[in-house]
């Protein structure tokens, strides 16, 4: 037995060497970590259960014969995350660079198949040039396509993570784009269906690595991945922090941790930061510091879509959802982009049971021919769909403006807040004083002996008709409120809405508009 027990650690330790020291030494020279070390930063000391460590490939082809492919290039298992369980499928790239072989899928199998039934989240760190193709060639390939399917399955019924830490090719491309949460580590992480050498042979464009998928791309201009970090080591720490404000499954609550940031903390910043004129732009973001725990705000496509912001807090050590408008960006008008922004975000936070908090200073969705012919409608109506959808707990403060549609979608009245209040300089109405004065008082206008008078009277006119103290007058907010109290307020409207419930007509699923 004693025989056998060394024999069995010799071969864990030449799976644990991964593709040996040259190829380990050429990953830290592109400034990554090894698979082995970025689960080390993941997972809790001494928690961590590896499953398949002793897979090789499959050796089903005359290529691969004589080849070792210590655990097949991908480490799978489980372990605890800041003391909860997760499960893992990371690509090692110093094994035939991290290719998906066939042995590898059977433990991805694994590890998905734990993470679904044992419900806990799934993190992927992905290092990966794609399938591994001298495997893959053939009509063999018929038989393939698992992962995504499940993948689709787990998404709502546990956290899904896909930490981009190197290159992801083709079907580790798909992996993310399925995923929840997406952070790609700046400078050495990519991703795209086909890589350069693919698209110079199909439509003759020369382009790098970077340039087709690079962590710039897809954090500002695709909105695939959600946030763009410096290193292997921040990007682990975003997956543990993003994590934290998340349940293992959809059959809990999320986690409220103790807070010793007063809940009835009234914060006097709050009565300068938000300029009295509709006019003038704020940086939303500061609001939205003095309302939360600590300051501390972990923000969601902060490149992408600038004109919304979204991303997790803590308000009373309860994690919420906080979608706001950002005046600093187009006005904080809505586009295509900011739609599907939030709409995902917002489908996101009910999936997991995290409360919404909506702040509002919306001009509306931008118009034109442009925004027409990108969809701008059924863009907009994703975002109606989602916050409709949405049960969990909402609460809206109007903090300025509230223009059509866009006070729909963001939590108006109709879209069941389970408290609506508003700021002093909240403005809620179809339109605002200067668009509409040009329709309603057009002619009126025109015939005046000084029509610039004329309007701005009937501008201040206007204005005087979307106060916030008609909606109060009306009981279609619920209180117009002080902004120093704003973080009370919704701390307490939010514990309010701890148990609230709502009952749905029955259906497989809805349609939602794409």
């Amino acid at each position: 037995m004693k025989e056998l027990a060394d024999d069995l650690r010799a071969r864990r330790q030449r799976a644990v060497a991964m593709g040996g020291p040259d190829a380990v030494a050429k990953q830290h020279a592109e400034g990554k970590l090894t698979v082995r070390e970025r689960l080390d930063l993941l997972f809790d000391p001494d928690s961590f259960q590896e499953i398949g460590v002793l897979a090789t490939h499959a050796n089903i082809v005359p290529s691969m014969k004589g080849r070792e492919t210590p655990a097949d290039g991908v480490i799978t298992g489980f372990g605890k995350v800041n003391g909860r369980l997760a499960a893992v499928i990371a690509y090692d790239f110093t094994v035939m660079a991290g290719s998906m072989g066939r042995t590898a899928e059977v433990k991805c199998n694994r590890a998905r198949e734990i993470a679904l039934t044992k419900r806990m989240p799934m993190i992927w760190l992905i290092d990966s040039a794609g399938a591994r193709i001298q495997e893959a060639i053939g009509s063999t390939f018929a038989g393939s396509g698992f992962l995504f399917r499940e993948e689709s399955i787990m998404s709502g019924v546990v956290p899904m993570v896909a930490a981009m830490m190197g290159p992801g090719a083709a079907g580790t491309a798909y992996i993310p784009a399925l995923a929840d949460f997406v952070p790609m580590v700046k400078g050495t992480s990519h991703m795209a269906l086909g890589g350069p050498p693919l698209v110079k042979a199909v439509v003759g464009e020369d382009v790098t690595a970077e340039e087709l998928g690079g962590s710039k791309v897809h954090t500002e201009i695709s909105g695939v991945a959600d946030l763009e970090v410096a290193d292997d080591s921040a990007c682990i720490a975003a997956v543990k922090e993003y994590l934290s404000y998340f349940p293992t499954s959809n059959l809990e609550q999320p986690p409220v941790l103790p807070c010793d940031d007063p809940a009835d903390r009234m914060d006097e910043a709050l009565v300068s930061l938000v300029p009295d004129s509709a006019r003038r732009a704020y940086d939303m973001k500061k609001v939205i510091g003095h309302l939360v725990d600590h300051g501390r705000f972990f923000e969601i496509k902060p490149g992408w879509a600038r004109n919304l912001i979204t991303g997790l807090c803590r308000m009373g050590g309860r994690p919420v959802g906080i979608v706001a408008n950002q005046p600093m960006v187009l006005g904080g008008a809505l586009d295509v982009d900011a739609a599907d922004k939030a709409a995902r975000f917002i489908m996101l936070c009910d999936a997991f049971h995290i409360p919404l908090l909506f702040l509002q200073d919306v001009p509306g969705f931008l118009v034109g021919s442009k925004v027409e012919r990108q969809g701008i409608i059924r863009h907009g109506a994703k975002m109606l769909y989602a916050v409709s959808e949405a049960t969990v707990p909402k609460v809206t403060v109007v903090v300025r403006k509230a223009y059509g549609a866009g006070y729909f979608v963001m939590c108006g009245r109709a879209y069941e807040p389970d408290l609506i209040v508003a700021w002093p300089t909240a403005e809620i109405s179809v339109m605002g004083p200067e668009g509409g004065t040009n329709i309603i008082f057009r002619k009126e206008i025109a015939a005046a002996a000084s029509p610039e008078e004329e309007r701005a009277r009937r501008v201040e006119e206007f204005r005087g008709l979307i106060n916030p103290y008609i909606a109060a007058g009306g009981a279609l907010v619920d209180d117009v409120i002080d902004p120093r109290e704003t973080r009370p307020v919704i701390i307490r409207a939010l514990e309010m809405a701890r148990t609230k419930k709502v009952e749905r007509p029955w259906k497989k699923h809805g349609v939602m508009p794409v």
